[in-house]
């Protein structure tokens, strides 16, 4: 399909995660590579209808996402750039509306939420698409300092110190998880999202005051829940007041398992040159590509929760370590798993065919992609 049914509501049009805007993301790649044209994904580009630029704009939706897709087709070229430009200065009075409403709640002394901070509806995926698009501007910066003070400690309740991205909700909609709230470990909704970012920025030479400090305190309190026993090293997905969500029961999912944490962990490692870091994440990560227990729980295609997100992190951790052989030995194998998962019976990029199509043509050890399409996972 190359164009976008008119009865597709505007959400779902102008969705990253789910619409035709991710899906264009496999076309654009495509088409960098000269295996099909660009028309193909400018036709369902031209289908997303007024774009969405409301508090409910994100790096997944609206005009931000739009951003984002419009940079990889334009790479190399002048394609849109008449249409970034607009964009640019849309996207970053967005970024002021959200800080100001961060800083107000702030002030209020309330917790934060996923929507707020977080990858996919929060400042993160926003300081993302800044980094890319917008890098020397005044908003990343604001985004960046907002980040290092999401990492001080707050107080709860009852007089407890708590980490400053603890959020008053539950993960996933599952309020029985977490009574009272939780601190989030994961790529896609914690803080190894800002602490990936506070890194890609810091290997660009961005940084703001705070910053190394901000990316300590992340990492100190990663080492604080870190579980290590005989079946490697892992994390939970979460702490709440009950204490930390089962590790030996949780899918290696990018967005919420220990790859996401690992690949956040390396960026942080190479960012602030701690070898020993580095290396033990990576290890972290290799205990998990050989454990078929967490790996049998990964049941589709997809890149959020199925094998496609796995490889895509596996090779971006390959391609930065100083032994990939043991990343590339299992990525020769991946295609068995890969290919043994559900086929995904809708075409979305976040959990459907394009996203699983992305990751499996990337799939070889030393495989090299036209696009850095898989920015928006904060995995490089």
């Amino acid at each position: 399909m190359t164009t976008v049914p008119l009865d597709m509501n505007p959400a779902t049009r102008q969705s990253l995660a789910r619409g035709p805007l991710g899906t264009a993301l496999l076309d654009i790649e495509r088409a960098h590579a000269r295996l099909a044209s660009f028309q193909v994904a400018h036709r369902k580009l031209a289908g997303a209808g007024p774009l969405i630029d409301g508090h409910d704009a994100n790096l997944f939706l609206g005009a931000p996402a739009m951003t984002y897709v419009l940079q990889l087709a334009g790479v190399g070229s002048d394609r849109y750039v008449g249409a970034l430009r607009t964009l640019d200065h849309i996207v970053a009075a967005h970024t002021r509306r959200r800080l100001a409403a961060a800083h107000t709640r702030i002030n209020q002394g309330a917790h934060t939420t996923f929507a707020e901070y977080d990858l996919f509806r929060g400042l993160t995926g926003i300081g993302a698409l800044l980094l890319r698009r917008q890098p020397e501007g005044q908003e990343l910066r604001s985004v960046l300092e907002y980040l290092v003070q999401l990492t001080e400690p707050v107080t709860g309740p009852g007089g407890q110190a708590l980490p400053g991205w603890w959020v008053g909700h539950a993960p996933a909609n599952n309020a029985a998880a977490t009574p009272g709230g939780h601190a989030n470990a994961g790529l896609a909704h914690g803080i190894t999202g800002p602490l990936a970012l506070l890194a890609l920025a810091k290997r660009r030479g961005i940084t703001v005051d705070g910053h190394e400090l901000a990316m300590y305190r992340i990492l100190r309190w990663l080492d604080s829940i870190q579980q290590t026993d005989h079946h490697g090293i892992r994390w939970p997905r979460w702490i709440s007041k009950t204490g930390q969500a089962p590790t030996l029961s949780a899918a290696p999912s990018w967005c919420y398992g220990t790859p996401g944490i690992v690949r956040a962990q390396q960026l942080a490692a190479i960012a602030l040159d701690d070898s020993d870091r580095q290396r033990m994440a990576e290890r972290a990560l290799l205990y998990c590509l050989a454990d078929s227990r967490q790996l049998d729980q990964l049941t589709s295609r997809g890149l959020c929760h199925g094998v496609g997100g796995l490889i895509r992190t596996v090779q971006r951790v390959a391609a930065e370590t100083e032994t990939p052989r043991p990343f590339h030995d299992w990525l020769l194998r991946a295609h068995e798993r890969f290919l043994a998962a559900p086929a995904p019976q809708e075409p979305s990029f976040l959990e459907g065919a394009a996203g699983a199509s992305l990751a499996f043509m990337s799939a070889e050890p030393d495989a090299v992609t036209a696009t850095d399409w898989d920015a928006c996972l904060l995995l490089n």
